[in-house]
């Protein structure tokens, strides 16, 4: 077993990590499609210890499911720290500053802003959507509420204090328009950004040469594919995806018995290969989250102060 692995240093909540300068390990929990909780909670209590914080998505695909809000006060509840998801698409200015209080209120701190997928992705295409705030603006408005005010500048009687975060696209078709975008998010107030996922690691040093002219935490997204169909279909239909050609074609190979096998494989060597380059990894296995235990311990994984750790490998 590594030393890192015996490493008993009690974890710290995502900002405290951040601010520390550990490595910082999240993964994404989707809520369920319905009250049934009992699933939710088995994954989530499978990984404490085990992550810094856990991503509670918001009807993400624009797929109905049970509230961002609510799922990350049940992970408070059992011991995590939650990063809530609040996106501009089901949401007018109101409802956002009202959820963001909410959050605060409930003890929730984590906040990752964004816009939101829109809803002709999803299967309920009848919605309608709202976008009165795009991510930047919802950064925007996060930064007033801890400053003690709402968006039109009055005096709130209470402030919140809420860690603000955001999404980027390393793997975007336009890198331009990406920085832009980026750039705009640091300023609006993000402390730190979790990215698509990433399977280029030459690409994403690229997106990490600029990002590391800014005093924020980059935490890249890693996606466990599980066959060549599920490569493909995210690469034509998921915004800022690609996979490799090589990769689809090594998911081919496997066939639909080795398709997760290979898809871990992928998933623990673009982490090896960008560990260097980035602060954290956020693991994303969608519909097949009790294999983050897996990818966690293939990789050599887990929450600890990277100064602690060099010690106790006598590198310090």
């Amino acid at each position: 077993m590594s030393t890192r692995r015996k490493n008993k240093t009690p974890i710290k909540t995502l900002k405290a990590a951040c601010e520390a300068g550990e490595f910082i390990i999240t993964a994404e929990a989707a809520p369920p499609k319905g009250s049934d909780t009992s699933l939710f909670c088995d994954r989530a209590k499978k990984l404490l210890g085990r992550v810094h914080a856990l991503n509670v998505t918001d009807n993400q695909a624009a797929i109905m499911r049970a509230s961002s809000l609510a799922m990350s006060k049940v992970l408070l509840d059992l011991g995590h720290d939650p990063v809530f998801q609040v996106t501009g698409r089901d949401r007018n200015r109101l409802a956002i500053q009202s959820d963001l209080l909410g959050a605060h209120i409930l003890g929730i701190r984590n906040v990752l802003c964004l816009t939101g997928d829109y809803v002709t992705v999803g299967n309920q295409v009848e919605t309608k959507p709202v976008f009165d705030l795009e991510s930047v603006q919802i950064l925007n408005v996060l930064g007033d509420l801890n400053r003690g005010r709402d968006m039109v500048n009055h005096e709130l009687k209470g402030g919140t204090d809420l860690f603000p975060g955001a999404v980027a696209i390393p793997e975007s078709d336009s890198l331009d328009a990406l920085l832009v975008k980026f750039q705009k998010k640091v300023m609006a107030g993000a402390k730190f950004f979790q990215t698509q996922a990433v399977f280029n690691p030459d690409q994403f040093k690229h997106f990490m040469d600029f990002a590391r002219q800014f005093d924020v935490k980059i935490i890249a997204g890693i996606l466990l594919l599980r066959s060549d169909k599920m490569a493909a279909y995210v690469t034509r239909h998921i915004p800022g995806i690609r996979v490799p050609d090589p990769l689809i074609r090594k998911l081919a190979k496997a066939g639909k018995e080795g398709g997760l096998e290979a898809g871990l494989e992928i998933a623990v060597s673009t982490i090896e290969a960008i560990r260097p380059l980035c602060d954290g990894v956020h693991i994303m296995a969608i519909g097949a989250e009790s294999q983050v235990p897996v990818i966690l311990d293939r990789a050599d994984l887990f929450p600890y102060s990277v100064n602690v750790a060099q010690a106790a490998e006598g590198g310090l």
